[in-house]
């Protein structure tokens, strides 16, 4: 009996010294920090382009144009940016990081999406039953966009052997809701990798 409980004791010490070595090792680094393990599309390639794309559009002379003319800054809705690549692509990040950078710019004014435009419509029909007339907000009182910003993510990859690269455009247009002149077009293709797979030991 004292054998058998000895063997089941070193049993579960067996298992729990095999589950602590096949633990992941987790490192917590800064959100700027520059990542790359697989070689695909990262956070680091998403900070990179709406940086570079966003300061080139609100820089750009047409919109100060818009601008001069109007008095006012012009008011934006982000639209879709559509995955056109080899590889899966959340450009919902893309979108919303868009969103935050011209919030946060100071240059231009920003309105709801369309998907989020649904549900703030519906609290403001519930307002018109139930809050106080004081306080329920008028319906179609909503901002217009001036313009809708959309866009588009592709990529060229080129193998030879165990070595691909892999170069990523990233477009991003600027279009007139009104007119559908496209007022700025923006191209992002400076993130180019280089990806060599293992050698394999037979």
């Amino acid at each position: 009996m004292k054998n058998r409980i000895i063997i089941a004791v070193a049993c579960v010490a067996a298992l729990a010294l095999a589950s602590c070595s096949s633990a992941p090792k987790v490192t917590r680094v800064s959100s700027d920090t520059q990542t790359d393990l697989s070689g695909y599309w990262n956070d680091t390639d998403v900070r990179i382009v709406c940086e570079t794309l966003l300061k080139d559009c609100l820089s750009s002379p047409r919109v100060a144009q818009f601008q001069k003319k109007t008095g006012k800054e012009p008011v934006i809705i982000v639209g879709s940016f559509r995955n056109q690549s080899d590889e899966h692509i959340d450009t919902s990040i893309i979108t919303k990081k868009m969103e935050t950078a011209i919030l946060n710019s100071g240059k231009a004014e920003f309105v709801a999406s369309s998907g989020e435009r649904g549900e703030l419509r519906d609290e403001r029909r519930e307002q018109q039953s139930w809050a106080s007339e004081e306080t329920a907000k008028a319906l179609a009182n909503e901002t217009g966009a001036d313009f809708m910003m959309i866009g588009s993510v592709k990529t060229i990859v080129d193998r030879a052997g165990k070595t691909s690269t892999r170069t990523y455009f990233v477009y991003a247009e600027l279009v007139d809701l009104e007119s559908n002149r496209k007022i700025w077009i923006g191209e992002n293709d400076s993130i180019k990798k280089v990806i060599k797979a293992p050698l394999i030991k037979l």
